[in-house]
């Protein structure tokens, strides 16, 4: 949006994937004009970055950007208890865009935050919010997440952000609420996190790629072509140490051909007798 003087009328969806600086309030007039003109936009946030006019427009439209980070307490070991900061989320059913993937699980790897719906303040306006990740159970939002304390690191109730924790959201300006009915509408998906596109992530798991394609679709209003895709062949490896090497190389040197000279001594012993 630097550089041009309006977003251009035969382009129907942008995506805006990780912006580190925040719009001029120029860039966030064009926005403003696409969305309003039933445009389409794909927007994935990164929590680390300070875009205090990028989030007063989604406050406009009933998502608050919480100034947190989503972690979780696991255990790693029998006594061993980490914190992780890297998410795993949950798709939830009741959007055409994810109930394919309803109750799949995901990782969303990297800093996380989460979103704040107001549904009923924008529904008179015409605005639609659903929800469509969810962070799973033992989430929580840190407030204090640059903190090197891990005192503060701890979830302390109404100052931190408890469950249920949304990292996605549709948004949806004049639809009609029914899938069976096309209505011109302005559609935005707005993610949390910017990196669980990336190709370190996508090569974990196929579930945000699929994620990825059914927003696409739903945005450009082709839900009939929002499925599952087929699942991207991998190459299988084993990683074997110096002692499974020993003994694979005694099955496949004095194991494999001792069998069937046994057997082989069996049958010959067997008809001499």
């Amino acid at each position: 949006l630097f550089n041009v003087d309006a977003i251009a009328a035969e382009m129907k969806t942008i995506m805006i994937v990780g912006p580190q600086y925040d719009f001029s309030d120029r860039e966030m007039q064009l926005l403003r004009d696409f969305w309003n003109k039933q445009g389409r936009i794909l927007l994935l946030l990164d929590p680390s970055a300070k875009t205090p006019k990028l989030d007063a427009f989604l406050a406009e439209l009933g998502v608050r950007v919480n100034d947190d980070r989503l972690m979780a307490m696991v255990r790693t070991g029998i006594e061993e208890i980490a914190r992780v900061r890297d998410v795993i989320g949950r798709f939830l059913p009741d959007s055409a865009i994810t109930k394919r993937l309803a109750d799949v699980r995901a990782p969303f790897l990297g800093g996380t935050c989460s979103l704040t719906l107001d549904s009923q303040r924008v529904q008179a306006g015409g605005v639609q919010l659903q929800p469509l990740v969810q962070a799973e159970k033992g989430y929580w939002g840190e407030v204090d997440y640059n903190s090197d304390d891990p005192a503060k690191l701890q979830f302390e109730q109404n100052r931190d952000h408890a469950a249920p924790l949304t990292i996605a959201v549709s948004i949806e300006k004049g639809g009609s609420g029914d899938e069976r009915v096309r209505v011109n509408s302005s559609r935005m998906v707005v993610v949390s996190n910017a990196l669980f596109v990336q190709d370190n992530a996508l090569t974990q798991d196929q579930q945000a790629l699929d994620f990825i394609s059914g927003s696409i679709n739903w945005l450009m209003s082709r839900e009939q072509m929002i499925g599952i895709a087929p699942k991207v062949p991998k190459t299988l490896t084993f990683s074997l140490d110096q002692t499974a090497l020993r003994n694979l190389r005694w099955i496949v040197l004095v194991l494999m051909p001792l069998v069937p000279a046994l057997i082989g001594s069996a049958v010959w012993w067997k008809r001499r007798a």
